[in-house]
């Protein structure tokens, strides 16, 4: 299964910008062969203040645009951006799977990261990450939303509904690189799946409280016992007059994971049984 991250420098509130950088980033991917390409968090509209109508409204466009280029392409694309989140209420930070030109699957953020405030422009989601199946390789795919990677809850949630794949998009600081390189291995491991994460570059003012934060990437692919996977491919995607983009391609092994799961019967031993006292 060949995969892509596209590590963009996101526009706050620049959401032709950063369509334009992600249509040839798609593009790119499609020449390369890639069956599922992931962008960061937030990659329509960036942190805005806060995003009202107008940042719901041109996110959708953007991932109409996206949906018709995916489906041309045949490519399966996960990223985040706001959705609505009901009569009256604060949006979602709404991961987004679209498959066969189409949305096929949702997740909201459940774990808000209040060191921006992002508590006070968004919605929390309540329901887990569920995987979606991959028409060319047969891989199920569940998407997870930056903050959300500190929380075992979620990716066990996925492992247990039968991701063979995670995917993480992330707007993660520098100032706690470290963290997201070794939260991704962690995770890879202890789910015995592969993750893609996906973090943006670039520097922002971000959340309420306009917090200027640097972002280095870092975006990797992880393999199911934690180990790098190497990009066999990397491109620098021109984005006209904003900022550039890079394109890493990585081929995945999905057996490696069924061996994996195998040899060591993770699911089999867990005792669910006692988990929910000890949390409580």
């Amino acid at each position: 299964m060949r995969v892509a991250t596209l590590e963009m420098d996101i526009g706050a509130g620049d959401p032709e910008g950063n369509l334009g950088t992600a249509l040839l980033g798609l593009r790119a991917a499609g020449e390369a062969g890639a069956e599922l390409v992931v962008l960061p968090e937030m990659w329509t509209t960036g942190f805005t203040s806060g995003s009202g109508e107008a940042e719901i409204a041109s996110s959708a466009r953007a991932l109409e645009e996206v949906a018709a280029v995916s489906g041309e392409l045949d490519l399966v694309v996960i990223g985040s951006g706001p959705a609505s989140g009901g009569r009256g209420a604060l949006p979602t930070n709404r991961a987004h799977v679209i498959v066969g030109g189409r949305l096929a699957g949702g997740y909201d953020k459940v774990h808000l990261f209040s060191p921006t405030a992002e508590t006070l422009a968004f919605t929390a989601g309540h329901g887990p990450p569920a995987p979606v199946d991959l028409p060319r390789s047969g891989a199920r795919v569940a998407p997870i939303v930056c903050y959300d990677l500190r929380f075992p809850a979620i990716s066990r949630a996925a492992f247990r509904a039968g991701a063979d794949v995670l995917a993480v998009v992330a707007q993660w600081p520098e100032a706690r690189a470290a963290h997201w390189s070794a939260l991704l291995r962690g995770r890879a491991a202890e789910c015995q799946a592969h993750v893609i994460g996906c973090n943006r570059i670039g520097e922002e003012e971000v959340g309420r409280r306009r917090m200027r934060l640097r972002f280095l990437g870092g975006s990797a692919v992880i393999g199911p016992g934690g180990e790098d996977v190497p990009a066999g491919e990397r491109q620098i995607i021109d984005g006209g007059a904003r900022r550039p983009a890079t394109l890493s391609v990585h081929d995945l092994d999905l057996d490696e994971s069924r061996r994996l799961r195998r040899e060591v019967p993770v699911a089999r031993d867990e005792r669910r049984d006692l988990y929910p006292g000890w949390i409580e």
